[in-house]
């Protein structure tokens, strides 16, 4: 694990799957992404995730409709919103998932997982510690909170090199309700003076595009708030070429603006990709969007394509149990036909779709047809 994490953190990934867009001949080179929104752990989770006849915890089936998806890009993303602290496992307010978690993760296809988010201090400064260490565990990539000092200095800002792009990863959350790390622990805050030292380090790298991973907004709002639009222009200031936010467990209004100066031609806000895997139900809260980008580098990187897709969270009863099923619902009506997707209630699962159309409607449609 620690091979990949020296000499300015060039880290060189290998997935066997390739891409949902494939280059056209002439291009230098191409990378696409997939980010996903919140990985919660609430207590109906756990409990579902036992297994009885062999007294474990397995979490792999509720991504298991989903992992195409996350399989097509070369570099998947999630924010991590539990701690892996051991047991006693518990949901809200203090999250602790078992470490299977981050195995099942790692099954489905991501390659990073993000820690600053208000759970992160969920149990403490051991808790942290603990969480990074599984993560190391399980060959994930990881950012964002660190076991130390010296851990954040030589693995921040996180820059990844996959098919010849090098790609910049900043990460960071408004808080953590109200805990403090504890030396040596430490989680990255929204702090403007340290996000300009931050930016600065990782240009000195080099890389191709700077991508802002940020913990942000009010919880359960589906309009971005002007803090977080201050923020944005802030990032995008300094150097950032993406923003994608986090937190506000609803999905939020995706912003794209052209800028002919700027070297990625357009730029991106997507300011809340909603829930990822929860146990919330309430409407807006029950889903969330994995988010797809391709970058495309010849002269320079540009976002050469974006798009989404919206994901419910589906709750079946099998086998007298009930479980927990991420379940695509693709707004253009590109489901794969041959997949019987168990919807739990097809009412909830309709209306989400239709509410994140509404939502996204500036970006609807866009080259969905490379979702299947």
């Amino acid at each position: 694990m620690d091979s990949y994490r020296f000499l300015l953190l060039y880290l060189l990934l290998s997935i066997i799957d390739s891409t949902f867009v494939y280059p056209s001949e002439g291009d230098t080179s191409r990378l696409t992404l997939v980010i996903a929104g919140d990985v919660m752990g609430h207590d109906s989770q756990i409990i579902s995730a036992w297994q009885e006849k062999d007294n474990t915890y397995d979490y792999n089936s509720c991504f298991e409709y989903i992992s195409p998806f996350i399989r097509q890009a070369d570099i998947a993303i999630a924010n991590l919103e539990v701690t892996l602290g051991g047991p006693p496992y518990s949901g809200y307010p203090q999250f602790s998932s078992p470490d299977v978690l981050a195995g099942a993760l790692k099954d489905t296809g991501f390659d990073v997982l993000l820690n600053a988010n208000n759970h992160a201090l969920d149990r403490g400064k051991q808790g942290l510690i603990r969480t990074v260490g599984i993560l190391d565990k399980y060959d994930l990539i990881h950012t964002g909170a660190f076991a130390s000092q010296e851990a954040h200095n030589s693995l921040y800002p996180l820059v990844i090199e996959k098919n010849g792009i090098l790609l910049g990863l900043l990460n960071y959350t408004y808080g953590t309700n109200g805990l403090k790390a504890d030396t040596p622990a430490m989680v990255n805050y929204i702090d403007t003076a340290q996000i300009c030292a931050d930016l600065e380090k990782v240009k000195k790298a080099g890389p191709d595009f700077i991508i802002a991973l940020v913990h942000w907004g009010n919880e359960y709002e589906r309009i971005q708030n002007s803090t977080q639009e201050s923020l944005a222009a802030f990032f995008f200031l300094h150097g950032a070429n993406a923003i994608i936010g986090s937190h506000p467990h609803v999905i939020q209004p995706v912003v794209v603006s052209t800028y002919p100066s700027d070297t990625s031609g357009i730029r991106i806000v997507a300011y809340s990709l909603g829930n990822f895997l929860s146990n919330q139900r309430d409407r807006y809260r029950d889903g969330g969007i994995l988010f797809f980008m391709e970058l495309t580098k010849t002269d320079r990187t540009r976002i050469t394509d974006f798009s989404y897709l919206p994901v419910w969270v589906s709750k079946p009863t099998e086998n007298g149990k009930e479980t927990f099923r991420l379940v695509p619902a693709d707004i253009a009506g590109e489901q794969i036909k041959s997949v019987n997707y168990p919807v739990s209630d097809p009412d909830k699962f309709n209306r989400f779709r239709e509410d994140t159309r509404l939502q996204l409607s500036n970006i609807r449609g866009e080259k969905s047809s490379r979702l299947r």
